[in-house]
């Protein structure tokens, strides 16, 4: 037996419902709605929010300086393999702002009769936030690291400033830089002054101030002052021009230091010049030139057995990345007119990774 209803019967049947079924039917399915499109929102946001969320992230990095290198002079020759550096460390991001590094410097000591030793070479936190950053701990100084960068061969021999001790690569303190514009920047730094392997060997302090400008595209200009408190204060002056183009760099520097080691009237001064040129893949060619001078006290110049001037030319080949091999002919020519000049040959090597 079946029984239809009538479009009228239907009617009248919807009558007899009460009306606060209805409501009831209506307030339930628009907390059902409702909390479908909560859910919805909630989920789009804690995923947009993951998204744009910080993830802190950090690397290993290993860094190996290596070569093979023979000398000639005056009827001497000598040759043999080096291991002249390894760097170990670890880099970590904690935030947006804040980032550490870690690094370990093995090398020679060139004392003792010890073959490496291991320094903790950098050991700080850094504070960045748009044009402003800060550095404090066991940092890298500023005095040379804009030339550092610009010569760019590190790895086969250390800028001017390093290479004939008018300062260290590392020092513990703080500095900090701002960019006033996409042109202009100045830095500060303040240090023990005895470099990373002396952490603090007296109450004398480092303070600098330095000053880069880029007028135009590839032009990096640099002035550079600092001085290292004691009885006799050293200071020193740095100065430096360079230009980057698409097929390579030139630069040039002036370097100058008075009190050297804080006595009193010695001084030191000279001039590092230096240019790259790629013209074919994988492939750079190098050239610098170095000269360095102490002033005469009593007659003498008081470090003429380190006084002289570098001639070096050679090339760089990058047959995968993180290798690179670089042949150099470098000539030392002494200022003692008693010495002969040291001709060199060097199979320089970079592994990094």
């Amino acid at each position: 037996m079946s029984m239809r209803l009538t479009s009228h019967q239907l009617v009248q049947f919807c009558k007899r419902i009460p009306s606060d079924a209805f409501e009831s039917l209506k307030f339930y399915q628009m907390k059902k709605i409702t909390a479908l499109f909560l859910f919805i929102a909630i989920g789009i946001s804690v995923s947009a929010q993951n998204e744009n969320e910080f993830q802190p992230t950090g690397k290993v990095f290993i860094n190996v300086f290596s070569n093979f290198n023979a000398s000639f002079s005056d009827g001497v020759n000598e040759s043999a393999f080096a291991l002249d550096r390894v760097y170990f460390g670890y880099q970590y991001n904690l935030s947006e702002n804040f980032s550490g590094k870690l690094n370990f410097d093995i090398g020679n000591p060139g004392v003792g009769k010890l073959e490496m030793v291991a320094y903790i070479k950098n050991a700080y936190i850094t504070y960045a936030k748009n044009r402003f950053s800060v550095n404090f701990g066991m940092i890298s100084t500023t005095q040379f690291k804009v030339q550092e960068k610009f010569w760019g061969y590190r790895y086969i021999m250390k800028s001017y400033q390093d290479e004939y001790k008018l300062g260290s690569s590392a020092d513990l303190g703080i500095s900090a830089s701002y960019d006033f514009t996409d042109w202009l920047s100045a830095d500060v730094i303040l240090v023990n002054g005895e470099g990373y392997k002396n952490v603090q060997a007296d109450n004398d302090y480092r303070a600098g101030f330095g000053l880069s400008l880029a007028p135009v595209k590839g032009l990096t200009l640099r002035g550079y002052f600092d001085a290292l408190t004691s009885e006799n204060m050293q200071t020193s002056v740095a100065s430096f021009v360079g230009y980057k183009f698409s097929k390579g760099s030139i630069g040039i520097e002036y370097n100058m230091q008075n009190n050297t080691g804080k006595e009193s009237g010695r001084e030191l001064s000279g001039i590092s010049s230096y240019a790259t040129l790629s013209l074919i893949k994988n492939m750079k060619f190098y050239a610098r030139y170095d000269m360095i001078a102490s002033n005469v006290i009593d007659g003498a110049s008081w470090n003429l057995s380190k006084d002289g001037s570098l001639i070096m030319a050679g090339f760089e080949y990058q047959p995968v990345k993180g290798v690179k091999f670089a042949p150099n002919y470098r000539l030392w020519d002494p200022a003692d007119g008693a010495k002969a000049p040291i001709h060199y040959f060097f199979m320089s090597c970079e592994l990094k990774f």
